[in-house]
């Protein structure tokens, strides 16, 4: 018999109510909302009067709830560290929405506060993990019809004159803790590798804020694969999604469609050598090459299955897929792209 984990949500902004509760709407025979947290009175009001729960001014009130098992965290980024401390230090389960801190050092410190929990542990919300897209690319590059992969370019471009709490940065605010988590958890997916060297370039192009909105990151891996990857609010016309680049294959995502060119794996090419004479009057050479060029739409799935993995996780026993290991990692190439800037 499923039995449903009580949730507690704090925040019921953008995160909480905008994307939590929705997902969780229709997920009732695993999840029921007994309790939220705001502190505007308009939000509690409207929650509770859609799911019937407690409602609460104050964090501490809503972890102190015994009718609370996992406390949901989609407060604003800065307050992340010190809500899900509350919350470990009680013995609760969290997840906890992305970034799960501003810093590298206060994810270290979060990392600890759950070894120290007497009872509770921590699930990072890296829902992206899951989207049909990068799960499609993943499966692409698995089969090796591209050969070895060398680069791979991931871009989230847009141009908006933001103006809100996420553009600030004493809010922990830019698109390095905005987006950032999510792409940069993608790059280190695809890198299959430890990170050996990082680049990094933070710009303010467009949002009306003192935060970054325009960032570059370039991780190379021990294996020699680079990920480059782009995030701005400031680019008017913008790249394709994903770049794969093999040494038997290419693959572009734009939208929902994936196009692919690579060698024809049934066919066995001839063995060639450099030479080293004089080239004749035409240039390149005149092998045809055996391409496949396919054009297939994303997989079908959704990212709101980060939701069942975390039931499985705390009703089950299954081990959740996003490790707390990985989003500290994620954390640490955050800090060190801030490292020397204004930012």
């Amino acid at each position: 018999m499923i039995h449903p984990i009580k949730i507690g949500i704090v925040g019921l902004g953008r995160a909480g109510w905008g994307m939590h509760c929705k997902e969780l709407t229709g997920r009732e025979d695993k999840f029921q909302i007994v309790a939220a947290c705001d502190v505007l009175p308009e939000r509690r009001e409207r929650v509770a009067e859609q799911f019937g729960c407690q409602t609460y001014a104050r964090v501490e009130d809503l972890v102190a709830d015994p009718a609370v098992e996992l406390v949901d965290i989609a407060t604003r980024s800065c307050d992340h560290l010190a809500h899900a401390k509350l919350a470990l230090e009680a013995g609760k389960d969290v997840f906890l929405e992305k970034p799960i801190t501003v810093s590298y050092a206060e994810a270290v410190s979060l990392r600890e506060a759950a070894e120290a929990s007497p009872g509770g542990s921590l699930y990072a919300r890296h829902n992206r993990r899951f989207d049909p897209d990068f799960l499609h690319i993943q499966d692409i590059i698995a089969s090796g019809i591209l050969g070895e992969v060398y680069e791979i370019r991931l871009a989230r471009h847009g141009y908006q004159r933001r103006d809100d709490w996420q553009t600030i940065k004493e809010f922990g605010g830019g698109q390095l803790l905005n987006w950032g988590p999510h792409i940069i958890d993608h790059a280190l997916r695809f890198l299959e590798s430890p990170v050996t060297s990082q680049y990094s370039d933070l710009k303010r192009v467009a949002a009306v804020g003192d935060a970054e909105d325009h960032l570059k990151i370039v991780l190379k891996g021990e294996n020699g694969r680079i990920v480059d990857l782009e995030i701005s609010g400031g680019v008017a016309l913008g790249a394709p999604t994903y770049r794969v680049f093999g040494t038997r294959g290419s693959l572009v995502l734009s939208g929902n469609e994936v196009t692919l060119k690579y060698l024809d794996p049934a066919v066995l090419l001839e063995p060639r050598i450099a030479n080293p004479g004089t080239p004749g009057e035409t240039f390149g050479n005149k092998e045809v090459l055996p391409w496949i060029e396919e054009t297939l739409p994303v997989k079908a799935g959704s990212n709101t299955v980060i939701w069942d993995h975390l039931y499985a996780a705390i009703r089950e026993g299954v081990p959740f897929p996003v490790k707390l290991a990985e989003a500290i990692e994620v954390m640490r190439v955050v800090s060190i792209a801030k490292e020397g800037t204004e930012f």
